[in-house]
């Protein structure tokens, strides 16, 4: 079983940043897809940014130009760099690892979760 765990969420001010960490156990990532989703209350958890192993990276629209998607193999360890934030980013944010392969499935594995609150 693979374990990942967010953490640097917190209470930010609208215009602040903030830097979250994915850390995994139990196996390496390097070739996986790793992602940030987020999932805000009475709403759907959507994804935020992805990366793959070859380091392509994507971005929903709404975060483009200010969020940064980033991650280590060497560390198990994945980024995101959240800046210019606004009341409208606040949501519990999830790490996403692909299972087996470079692909999304329905059997990948999730983190718990930590709570991003944007102050207006």
């Amino acid at each position: 079983q693979v374990q990942l765990v967010e953490s640097g969420g917190g209470l930010v001010q609208a215009g602040g940043s903030l830097k979250l960490s994915c850390a995994a156990s139990g196996s390496m990532f390097s070739r996986n897809a790793m992602g940030w989703y987020r999932q805000a209350p009475g709403k759907q958890r959507d994804l935020v940014a992805s990366i793959t192993s070859g380091g392509t990276i994507g971005y929903t629209d709404s975060v483009k130009g200010r969020f940064t998607i980033s991650r280590d193999n060497a560390k198990n360890m994945m980024y995101l760099q959240m800046n210019s934030l606004k009341p409208e980013d606040t949501a519990v944010y999830y790490c996403r690892r692909s299972k087996l392969g470079s692909a999304f499935t329905s059997d990948d594995y999730w983190g718990q979760g930590t709570q991003v609150t944007v102050s207006s």
